[in-house]
C-alpha cells in the first residue's frame, strides 16, 4: 500500500520551503557560476527595457519557486559525468514538485536543466515505458547529499521527509563544468538524462567535499540526522540501474532498496 505523506510533517516541510527565500539573505554561501556565456555587454537601451518590465510585467509564475535544493546527478548514459545541481523548485500540489536548475544560487548563475518531482502514488500511476526517466530519491536523501541551505536541521529533515520514496526526472541542458572538468561557453549538443546515487562510493568525493565546505556543512552530520527516515523508505525502481557503473568499490546505504532486488528476496 502506497503510505501518504504524514499531513504535520508535510505542514512543516511548507513552512521551512516558505522561509528559504528569506534564509538565503541571511549568511547563505554564495555560489558562482563556473562560467560565463560568451557575448557583448548589455547596452544602455537593454538595461532601460529591463528595467522597465520588472516595473511593468508580472513574474508571478517565477515567485512561486521558493524551495531551494542542492544535491548532486549523475548522466544514466555516463555515470562518471557528475554534477553539482542547485534546485529552485516550486511545490505545486503534494504530488508534484517542479524545479529549476542552476549552477549556482547568484544573480548571474547559468540556467542548466530541469527537473519534476512526483510522489510515490503518482510515480505508480506512470506507463511502465515512462519510469525508466524517472530516477529514485531515497538514496540522495539518506546518504545526506541533499540539502536545503539555511534551514535549521529539523525544517530539513521535515522536508526530506515530505520527499522520501519521491521519483525525479531531469534533464540537463548545459554542462558548465565541474571539479577536473572545463565547462561549456553555451548549451551545446543533446540534453542529458540524469540519474541518482543510490550507493556510498558513487558520488565523486571531490564534488560533496567542496560543496560542504562552501555551506559549511557535514554530509556525514546530515545522514546521521536522517536515519529515521529510514523506516518509512519503500524499495523503488531504478536503484539499480547504475550499480556497478563506477568502477570503483560501493556499499549500500541502509533503507536504500531496489524494488526488484526486494522482490527476489
Amino acid at each position: 500500500m502506497t503510505r501518504r505523506f504524514d499531513v504535520t510533517h508535510l505542514a512543516a516541510a511548507v513552512l521551512a520551503a516558505s522561509a528559504t527565500a528569506l534564509l538565503l539573505r541571511r549568511g547563505i554561501a554564495r555560489v558562482e557560476a563556473p562560467v560565463a556565456p560568451p557575448g557583448r555587454p548589455k547596452s544602455a537601451k537593454v538595461r532601460t527595457l529591463e528595467t522597465g518590465a520588472a516595473m511593468l510585467q508580472p513574474m508571478t509564475p517565477l515567485q512561486a519557486f521558493d524551495v531551494y535544493l542542492v544535491g548532486f546527478h549523475p548522466m544514466k548514459d555516463d555515470p562518471h559525468h557528475q554534477m553539482e545541481a542547485h534546485h529552485f523548485c516550486r511545490q505545486v500540489n503534494e504530488d508534484f514538485m517542479q524545479c529549476v536548475l542552476f549552477d549556482g544560487n547568484t544573480a548571474d548563475a547559468n540556467l542548466t536543466g530541469i527537473e519534476y518531482i512526483v510522489s510515490e502514488r503518482m510515480f505508480e500511476r506512470l506507463p511502465e515505458q515512462e519510469r525508466r526517466y524517472w530516477h529514485p530519491h531515497n538514496g540522495e536523501i539518506l546518504s545526506g547529499q541533499l540539502i536545503a541551505p539555511g534551514l535549521p536541521e529539523i525544517a530539513e529533515t521535515a522536508l526530506m521527509r515530505s520527499k522520501m520514496n519521491s521519483y525525479g526526472k531531469t534533464w540537463h541542458l548545459w554542462d558548465t563544468g565541474a571539479p577536473g572538468r572545463e565547462g561549456q561557453e553555451l548549451p551545446l549538443g543533446d540534453p542529458k538524462l540524469a540519474w541518482s546515487f543510490s550507493r556510498d562510493g558513487e558520488a565523486n568525493p571531490c564534488l560533496v567535499q567542496l560543496r560542504d565546505a562552501r555551506f559549511g556543512v557535514n554530509t556525514e552530520l546530515r545522514r546521521r540526522a536522517r536515519e529515521a527516515l529510514v523506516n518509512i523508505a519503500h524499495p523503488q525502481e531504478g536503484v539499480d540501474a547504475l550499480k556497478g557503473r563506477f568502477g570503483g568499490p560501493t556499499s549500500d546505504i541502509p533503507g536504500v532498496v531496489d524494488k526488484g532486488a526486494a522482490g527476489q528476496g
